[in-house]
């Protein structure tokens, strides 16, 4: 990154600077025994980290989430599943598309942009037939963070498969894995973990493992069973990207030692307080019930919210999210992870009141 950059976006996010070094050494070979038992360790520690049951397992995919998401969904659900879609933004809309391709039946629960996922919203599908369900804890396009509470429940009522994208939330939101039930549970590197992007992570509990085996994937790459059967031994069926595996390591390392609460109080301390230093400007938070790990900003001004992205950049240096579609020139988003503190919120909001004066 350019020197004087902040980078307020929801990934890639700023890297700390031992974390950014181990990515300029030189890679080493991986068909070892020592890269085999690093391997093993951050699988221990992945799983620790949301309360996972002992005999789950952690899938490592060289991809991006999206190819988490789909990883999930063609190893998980074949031609008799009704599966039951939270769609509220656009990674709503891209589990929706996943399923639409595979052929996999799936009908969508809709949701206004930033509108909160509520009893009212699931009653209608409760005892209709359903076998499965897709959710983005985090819809990281609208910045809601969806009651996990309230979908455990739906689902242990229904005894639905869960399969939950926790790309943004993980590390930044309470999750727990085993208290809610949650089969599959997705995350990526680049997100609040705060390693460069390539490395997508499916954690799995015992079900999930055993669905697998009844599950036929039509792919090479993502068909799951080679990557259970290697990864006993601490490895993948293809090539990884080895120095993010390392990174890893080090990273959730640093996290164990930190403690999982103090690293997401240290997100939400940082939402808060760019939160609440913004009171007096024309914007409103487009979430109503936002995560720790953005904050979706509706524009009250007759300046874009486009606009405001591009003199953020062109002008203070400073990145923050826009939107597409049609919330292009209503909303943009402010990150709250990665190497980022509280003197980085205040050149932001000093940037934010100099381009709207």
């Amino acid at each position: 990154m350019n020197e004087g950059w902040l980078n307020f976006s929801v990934g890639p996010v700023t890297m700390n600077e031992e974390i950014a070094a181990m990515g300029a050494q030189q890679i080493p070979y991986f068909r070892t025994e020592n890269f085999s038992q690093i391997m093993l360790k951050n699988e221990e520690m992945m799983l620790n980290i949301v309360g996972a049951e002992k005999s789950s397992r952690v899938i490592f995919l060289t991809g991006s989430g999206t190819a988490g998401m789909e990883m999930a969904v063609v190893n998980m659900l074949g031609p008799k599943d009704k599966v039951l879609v939270v769609n509220g933004g656009g990674f709503g809309t891209r589990f929706r598309q996943i399923c639409d391709i595979h052929n996999i039946l799936a009908d969508s629960i809709p949701l206004r942009p930033g509108e909160s996922l509520k009893e009212e919203h699931l009653k209608p599908y409760d005892k209709q037939g359903y076998t499965a369900f897709l959710i983005n804890m985090h819809e990281t396009s609208t910045g809601v963070l969806y009651n996990m509470q309230l979908v455990s429940d739906f689902c242990k009522r229904n005894r639905l498969f869960l399969i939950v994208d926790a790309i943004s939330s993980f590390l930044a939101d309470k999750i727990d894995m085993g208290k809610w039930g949650i089969d599959v549970l997705i995350t990526s590197s680049q997100k609040a973990l705060a390693l460069p992007p390539g490395m997508t992570f499916l954690l799995l509990n015992s079900k999930a493992v055993e669905r697998t085996a009844t599950v036929e994937a039509k792919s090479l790459y993502f068909d799951i069973k080679p990557y259970l059967q290697d990864g006993f031994r601490g490895q993948t069926p293809f090539t990884p990207a080895v120095s993010i595996l390392l990174q890893l390591d080090s990273r959730l390392t640093e996290v164990m030692r930190t403690g999982v609460e103090k690293e997401i109080q240290k997100v939400k301390d940082l939402a808060n307080h760019f939160r609440q230093n913004i009171d007096e400007l024309p914007f409103t938070l487009l979430a109503e019930t936002p995560s720790n790990a953005v904050t979706a900003l509706q524009t009250e001004t007759s300046i874009s919210a486009f606009d405001i992205v591009k003199q953020l950049e062109d002008v203070y240096h400073i990145w923050v999210c826009p939107n597409g579609g049609e919330l292009k020139s209503k909303v943009f988003r402010v990150g709250h992870i990665g190497n980022i503190k509280i003197t980085d919120n205040v050149r932001l909001i000093d940037s934010l009141q100099k381009i709207l004066r």
